[in-house]
């Protein structure tokens, strides 16, 4: 294996840093709006003359630049849950080429279904608990809030660079267990598939792709061999270091607020939530994934 060193750019950021930046906020004009709620009728093409090239900046800085963004005032106030979902595909189809759910529709509802965590085939959007820091399986992952819970359900997003380059420093022993297979449950059944956690492209960016629950939960894989004790070590450091403070930066999604977060050089987690007890104001959330247009 090539010498692991430290990777540098604007991906590589601290949330301490930029907690107060407006730089990472796009906050909507009252022409941004208008615009919106008129392509929800063309819904095909979702056209956005106006809009889109803030739409397409934002695509830049995903994969060039910081690797998160955060839409602010979207027109969510009185639109109906289909038409909630058309604006989120719609806005996400200029930042990136729509992907679909693991139920084949190119969105899905991040709200609590009531499903145990801890089934072998039970998914993360489907339920209240806390989730630890993951990266999702595609280059883009956006979300569009429509209701937030009753308390709780916050979102936090840390830099994977600047966390690898923590690793490195600190732990480059375990920097190269990060650059091994590491075997996953892909939460189907019986499927299983092994890939590193960090790689490297031939520009030298990195690539993180994590999930502590997916890995533990492969264990019970017949054929998947036990987690041995560098790599328990490595999940620790990791894990440890995600949850940083000083590195981890908290988002409070209200709604309007659309978030996306390039998955290879961000990973994100949720607190735990208490939803309302009237089902008409319980947290939703839209989800769309994406990868890159081109």
């Amino acid at each position: 294996m090539a010498a692991i060193t430290e990777i540098r750019g604007q991906a590589d950021w601290r949330g301490s840093e930029l907690a107060a930046s407006p730089e990472w906020r796009i906050v909507l004009r009252d022409e941004d709006r208008s615009e919106l709620l008129a392509a929800i009728g063309v819904a095909d093409s979702f056209p956005l003359p106006g809009f889109g090239p803030v739409l397409t900046e934002l695509a830049r800085e995903l994969t060039d630049g910081r690797g998160f963004g955060l839409l602010q005032g979207l027109p969510v106030d009185g639109l109906t849950e289909r038409q909630c979902e058309i604006m989120a595909v719609g806005i996400a189809s200029h930042v990136g080429r729509v992907m679909p759910q693991p139920n084949g529709e190119p969105f899905v509802h991040v709200r609590d279904q009531g499903v145990d965590p801890a089934a072998p085939t039970s998914r993360s959007h489907q339920h209240r608990g806390r989730l630890d820091f993951h990266s999702d399986p595609t280059d883009v992952v956006a979300l569009l809030c429509t209701r937030p819970a009753a308390s709780g359900g916050l979102s936090t997003v840390v830099s994977s660079v600047t966390v690898h380059n923590e690793i490195v420093r600190e732990h480059p022993d375990l920097a190269e267990v990060l650059y091994e297979p590491w075997w996953r449950d892909h939460r189907t059944g019986d499927s299983f598939s092994a890939s590193p956690v960090y790689s490297a492209d031939g520009r030298g960016r990195l690539s993180a792709n994590y999930g502590a629950d997916y890995i533990k939960s492969a264990q019970r894989g017949a054929h998947v061999p036990r987690l041995t004790s560098r790599q328990l070590a490595a999940m620790a450091a990791l894990d440890r270091l995600n949850n940083d403070p000083g590195l981890m930066l908290t988002m409070d999604l209200r709604p309007g607020d659309m978030q996306f977060l390039n998955n290879h050089v961000t990973m994100h987690s949720r607190t735990e939530y208490r939803d309302h007890p009237d089902p008409g104001l319980r947290r939703d959330l839209v989800r769309v994934w994406l990868d890159w247009l081109g």
